[in-house]
């Protein structure tokens, strides 16, 4: 298995975040995170990819203990942040050789995993030109090959075309099913189309709590709509 996650909880204080989340993932699934705000997705997520502690519970990733192990967890995921930050006035390329050589990468592993992030991530022409100067949708990608650099089996996506134009989420949504043939995927969206497009599996937290994980089309059978399957189980509160 992938990923497992079994009984998940964080605190902050008196608020419970996080209550008792578990489920698993495997090559070719692609997970979507659906909840009103502050439901736990992110924290979720932060604690999955080893930069949040648990109170409680546990994430393997390849039977790895994300909390124990991290650093080696952590070479088996990779992780796009909602607002990942960029530099700049840097190009895509020297960007992730920057991050690739953080990783500890020798300049040939970093240039051959840079090549092949770019081409993962459909960077094309824009390899050579400053960041601040590419579109919404290429600084996302950018992003997302910064992710891919180590070439990791779980992605862990945090609202991957939020801000974007229709044409840019339509080219996110096809390089992510892309991406999601031979990866397993984790993704947290505002948009219902979006699960409905791209997703396996939709995982419904309210509360911090699990509350459907079913495939788009079973909750569409069960109440008609995802929009009304979103409204029933978390009771009409806002999107996120």
């Amino acid at each position: 298995m992938l990923l497992q996650v079994d009984g998940l909880r964080k605190t902050f204080g008196r608020r419970v975040a996080v209550d008792g989340i578990g489920f698993s993932l495997d090559v070719g699934e692609i997970v979507g995170f659906l909840g009103p705000n502050g439901a736990g997705k992110t924290t979720t997520m932060r604690m999955i990819a080893g930069y949040l502690e648990p109170d409680e519970g546990v994430a393997k990733i390849f039977n790895i203990d994300v909390a124990q192990e991290r650093r080696r967890a952590q070479e088996r995921l990779g992780y796009l942040p909602e607002g990942a930050p960029l530099y700049g006035e840097m190009t895509p390329w020297t960007f992730l050789r920057f991050v690739a050589e953080t990783r500890g990468m020798s300049r040939e592993a970093a240039r051959h995993a840079v090549r092949r992030a770019a081409q993962d991530a459909r960077l094309g022409e824009t390899i050579d030109q400053p960041i601040e100067t590419l579109s919404k949708g290429y600084r996302r990608r950018v992003g997302l090959a910064s992710a891919l650099l180590h070439d990791p089996l779980l992605l862990i996506l945090d609202e991957p075309t939020d801000g974007l134009d229709p044409n840019q989420r339509h080219a996110v949504r096809d390089l992510i099913r892309k991406l999601g043939e031979e990866r397993g995927l984790i993704i947290s969206t505002h948009s219902l189309e979006e699960v409905e497009a791209v997703c396996t599996r939709a995982i419904v937290i309210d509360q911090g709590r699990i509350v459907a994980d079913k495939t788009p089309e079973a909750l569409k059978e069960e109440h008609g709509s995802l929009e009304r399957a979103f409204q029933t189980l978390t009771r009409g509160e806002e999107r996120v």
